[in-house]
């Protein structure tokens, strides 16, 4: 069972303000950077096989705080193959081993970008985004489908889980709205319930993916104890990806 486990990039200055989208140059401020100090040191005894991140400041800061707690156990990019859309970082650039995948990277908000969210909800399309997502066609040239964004997503998991094989544990670091698509996809929902997920930055989503189904083991956590999801030994139902009758211990 291949583990993957998602991270929202940390807080900026202006989470839940404005609507970054693909906003260059916005970093982790210092709420944020304490946060992802944090979560690395809470994961620094998972051995991760690689550390994917969406190409954004905040994500690529969040990604190689974490990759900075793994030491030499983190793969360089380059030794676990080139992926299409995959833009290997090596520690020799001045940066912890961390891949860029633009698949993990934020919605094209289009015209949204750089708005208010105050001024956002004024708009008629505010509500489509809430009840009908799946729908949604942001405006402007740049402007992207919701239903793109979690196509494109759901692929880079697919793709990294085929290239690391069924026995990684590896870290994708991406976006609010982008990891409650994956989310959606893996519990089998329509993307037009994707709003009754909640992730919030710097928080922790776990989905392990086997042959038959992923099974979603924690959705926006904050804290607590992460030795359980180390690899656990191998059954056949667990090889096959069966559910446990009466839900297990």
């Amino acid at each position: 069972m291949t583990t993957v486990l998602l991270v929202r990039h940390g807080l900026t200055a202006v989470t839940g303000s404005i609507l970054l989208g693909w906003t260059p140059g916005v970093g982790l401020d210092d709420r944020g950077r304490a946060q992802a100090q944090a979560l690395a040191q809470r994961l620094a005894s998972i051995p991760l096989t690689v550390i994917v991140s969406s190409p954004l400041q905040r994500c690529r800061e969040t990604a190689e705080a974490i990759a900075s707690h793994q030491g030499e156990r983190v793969d360089d990019a380059e030794q676990v193959g080139r992926i299409p859309g995959v833009v290997p970082v090596s520690a020799a650039e001045g940066r912890d081993a961390v891949a860029i995948d633009d698949r993990l990277g934020e919605c094209h908000y289009g015209d949204w970008t750089g708005q208010e969210m105050k001024a956002l909800t004024a708009d008629p399309l505010w509500r489509t985004v809430q009840e009908h997502p799946s729908a949604v066609v942001f405006p402007g040239p740049e402007g992207e489908a919701l239903r793109d964004t979690q196509y494109r997503a759901v692929a880079a998991v697919r793709d990294w889980n085929a290239r690391l094989g069924p026995d990684a544990v590896w870290l994708a670091c991406s976006h609010g709205d982008v990891i409650k698509a994956i989310v959606a996809d893996a519990m089998g929902m329509h993307l037009d319930l994707f709003q009754r997920i909640s992730v919030d930055p710097c928080s922790l989503t776990v989905i392990r993916y086997t042959e038959r189904r992923p099974f979603v083991i924690r959705v926006n956590d904050r804290g607590g104890a992460v030795a359980d999801l180390l690899p656990a030994p191998r059954t056949p139902a667990a090889d096959d990806g069966d559910a446990i009758v009466g839900g297990g211990s």
